[in-house]
């Protein structure tokens, strides 16, 4: 059984750094993606980022690229949200959740953690 779980959020001022975790069992972070999505108030959720069976790192939006850096600890299956130089845009619900890989790609994301807040207040 997949189990995810995101720690690390809070409320910080803009300008602001949080590092948010997600600890996965029962899933090998580098056989899979482990993706990084958000969703803002009144706002859809977003995917922003991901690991590629633990080694490719991407970022999909232009507004986190600079700021957010993604890593991963294989040894403790953990990967990482580094957020600096935050800004209050960046408030939402931040999760994590894997999904299986192919050799070109990644499926649907079908395992979700509960989800950390950020808060970034002006």
């Amino acid at each position: 059984q997949v189990q995810l779980v995101e720690s690390g959020g809070g409320s910080v001022q803009a300008g602001g750094s949080l590092r948010l975790s997600c600890a996965a069992s029962g899933v090998s972070s580098r056989s899979y993606c482990m993706g990084w999505f958000r969703q803002g108030p009144g706002k859809k959720r977003e995917q922003f980022g991901r690991i590629y069976r633990g080694f490719l790192i991407t970022l999909y939006l232009e507004s986190v690229k600079g700021r957010f850096t993604i890593s991963q600890d294989n040894a403790k299956n953990t990967i990482y949200l580094q957020m600096n130089n935050l800004k209050t845009e960046d408030t939402a619900m931040y999760y994590c959740a894997a999904a299986q890989s192919t050799d070109s790609g990644c499926l649907d994301y079908t395992s979700w953690g509960r989800g950390t807040q950020v808060t970034v207040s002006s």
